[in-house]
């Protein structure tokens, strides 16, 4: 990479960025998208930092006292003969019973492979890499771990995918000190995805200045709050409902923004709805103030609020970054293959310094007539059907290209049944007709 070279607009700070993949291993040759990144911007839109090493990367914070240096998540996935043998877990090191382990084992133990699920700090000026922790898992789509956020110096909380809860974990003494589990509070015979496949999809936590820890139970469509003394959901406090699309649908990465900035409230990446929202706390009550949309969002999984009112938005299946102004407009955008999520060093960890929308009065946009067609049209298929089809597609094929080969391969489909149609009906016409011009032996 020619680090000279101005790749992107130019910025109010570094930008960081960290990409996901659908490749099944992370190489060169393994599906369309099969390099995951974690890159960093200088404000003059050339490279700073360049880390393709890693099979998925999510989460990136900020270090806090540092200006250039931010901690990440990340997954590499293993082939069978890397992992451990079935024999070989220890459950106690995940904070869960032997039975429970047993459970989610038989599912995704059937599954050749396994996941290294780890947590790094990196110094974009110097390139220097730590470790800071880690620990293998079973199987890989629904057991990596998407997010961490820290507590002190010695832990950080993790959101479980995997075993469908949230954990509190010592990195200097690799023990497990407390762990919510989304069973403790939701029924899982009637609630969330498939058990125990994939039931809560737990994949993002953020740790709050009250000591709360906010987390986001995806596959419920809701977004809780964990008390810092008992370690259970403040009931009250729940933001959404399973299967009430109109307030979330499949969310990503809720941030939360404190009453001294004009909250509570929350920005929230509504995914399955194409769609930025956020909600303000009002009479213990949540009440949408803010919503952006246009054509082109696809699954966007992290929208950060800037302390200037800006919102920094990554649209996955839309394949880009982009920064949104107070009215609503675009002022800065990258186009980059499956973003997960983006920081602007500078501004503090996520939407921390950022206003609510409330109290910063930040435009809601639903987009002009062209974005409105578009909307419309992804309509006619739901959410989780075509972002799975996006997921599979290469990086040049927006919505309105998968369409086109959608509709297209119909159209080719039903022209050749007509086409087959006719050739088979000429055939017994031609054939009938020779039969019956064929001359009669009379002995």
């Amino acid at each position: 990479m020619d680090r000279n070279a101005q790749i992107a607009p130019k910025a109010d700070g570094i930008t960081v960025i960290a990409t996901d993949s659908n490749s099944w291993r992370g190489g060169d040759n393994e599906g369309p998208r099969a390099r995951a990144e974690l890159v960093a911007l200088n404000p003059n839109g050339t490279a700073r930092y360049y880390n393709d090493t890693h099979t998925r990367y999510w989460d990136v914070d900020p270090v806090k006292g540092t200006k250039t240096t931010v901690e990440y998540s990340y997954a590499d996935h293993h082939s069978a003969n890397e992992c451990p043998s079935a024999d070989e877990w220890n459950a106690s090191k995940y904070g869960v019973s032997q039975k429970m382990w047993d459970r989610y084992y038989k599912t995704h133990g059937k599954v050749s492979a396994c996941t290294y699920d780890g947590v790094e700090r990196v110094n974009l000026t110097t390139g220097k890499v730590t470790k800071i922790w880690g620990q293998l898992t079973p199987g890989k789509e629904a057991t990596r771990y998407h997010d961490v956020d820290r507590i002190d110096e010695n832990h950080i909380v993790v959101a479980d995918i995997y075993l469908d809860g949230v954990f509190v974990v010592n990195t200097k003494t690799d023990r497990i000190e407390w762990r919510w589990n989304a069973s403790d509070t939701f029924n899982h015979s009637n609630t969330g995805g498939p058990y125990p496949k994939d039931r809560s999809h737990i994949n993002d936590v953020e740790v709050l200045d009250d000591g709360r820890i906010m987390v986001s139970v995806r596959n419920l469509d809701r977004v809780v709050f964990l008390s810092p003394k008992t370690h259970k959901v403040v009931g009250q406090q729940t933001l959404g409902e399973e299967d009430n699309y109109d307030t979330l649908y499949e969310q990503h990465n809720p941030d939360y923004i404190n009453t001294s900035n004009g909250g509570p409230a929350a920005v929230v990446a509504d995914s399955e709805n194409n769609r930025l929202v956020e909600y303000q706390r009002t009479n213990n009550d949540w009440k949408q103030t803010w919503v952006w949309q246009d054509g082109r969002m696809q699954w966007p999984r992290d929208a950060d609020r800037l302390p200037n009112g800006h919102t920094l938005v990554s649209d996955s299946n839309g394949n880009r970054v982009f920064e949104l102004d107070k009215n609503g407009n675009i002022v800065w955008k990258l186009n980059i293959a499956f973003p997960y999520e983006a920081e602007r060093l500078g501004t503090g960890d996520e939407s921390a310094n950022g206003p609510s929308a409330q109290s910063a009065h930040i435009a809601s946009r639903s987009g002009n007539l062209g974005d409105q067609f578009w909307i419309g049209v992804k309509r006619l298929i739901p959410g989780k059907y075509l972002n799975g089809l996006m997921y599979i597609t290469p990086v040049w094929m927006g919505v309105p290209e998968v369409f086109a080969t959608v509709f297209g391969a119909l159209f080719a489909l039903i022209w050749g049944g007509f086409e087959a149609g006719w050739y088979i009906r000429r055939r017994r016409s031609t054939t009938g007709k020779s039969s019956s011009d064929e001359p009669v032996n009379q002995d």
